[in-house]
């Protein structure tokens, strides 16, 4: 049993959620002590309801309930504020301090991931860096990268790429940044029409995961570190999403 501010000012501080304008951090507060943790990319009454089931008092999730601006408490929000508070579950969120953070954060992870070196922040968003750019050992085939990310990829430049950008989740209009970069290759979470003109244009390759697909690892990272630093019980929940 671990206090739950204990935990919530440890994350705060790790993820650095000061550097954000968002409103990370605890969202709705349950009980004070801490048994199990439940860790998912984004609040919704399904991922409550899994937590819950599963014992966890609170729920830390990349995609939380509140953002930038009130919000009248009714509907479908009404009714996930509402089994939150009634279950005594507390709601922690950590939306762009989690895209950027150089360990466990989901650029810095996706790059991990398919072995990209000499990272460097990229993909300017309000003033803010928030995913990254970087290197390839040696030249990499587009069609293992996709294999290994298990996105769509649209093959409009070279078949092997030596440079990569990344920003996940909805960040397709940001391959206008990576064009004016000059690198081989963009990966984001999501895609649109002008997309496929635009990129057969400049001649830059493009591989969209899915939202959810681009934003599951950073969770899991903090996860990891969550479980290490408290020896807490933890869970991760795993969404069907293929958005």
């Amino acid at each position: 049993m671990i206090a739950r501010d204990k935990i919530i000012n440890f994350i705060n501080d790790y993820l650095d959620i000061e550097a954000a304008p968002e409103q990370n951090g605890l969202q709705v507060e349950g009980t004070d002590k801490i048994h199990k943790i439940a860790f998912g990319v984004s609040a919704n009454l399904d991922t409550f309801k899994a937590a819950h089931k599963l014992g966890a008092d609170m729920i830390i999730v990349h995609h939380g309930l509140i953002w930038d601006k009130p919000q009248q408490i009714s509907g479908v929000f009404g009714e996930r504020v509402k089994f939150l508070i009634k279950n005594d579950i507390n709601l922690a969120a950590y939306h762009l301090p989690l895209d950027m953070h150089k360990v466990v954060g989901n650029n810095a992870s996706l790059a991990k991931l398919i072995g990209l070196k000499s990272l460097k922040p990229f993909g300017d968003y309000h003033g803010l860096k928030i995913g990254v750019k970087g290197v390839f050992p040696t030249s990499q085939s587009i069609e293992d990268i996709c294999k290994i990310l298990g996105g769509d990829c649209l093959l409009t430049g070279k078949e092997k790429v030596k440079t990569a950008a990344i920003v996940s989740g909805g960040a397709h209009d940001m391959v206008e940044q990576a064009i004016k970069e000059g690198v081989d290759l963009f990966i984001t979470g999501t895609r649109d029409e002008y997309i496929v003109s635009l990129c057969t244009e400049a001649e830059i390759n493009f591989i969209t995961m899915g939202h959810y697909n681009s934003e599951k690892f950073g969770i899991r990272e903090l996860e990891r570190i969550v479980k290490n630093i408290f020896a807490v019980d933890t869970v991760i929940i795993e969404e069907k999403n293929p958005f």
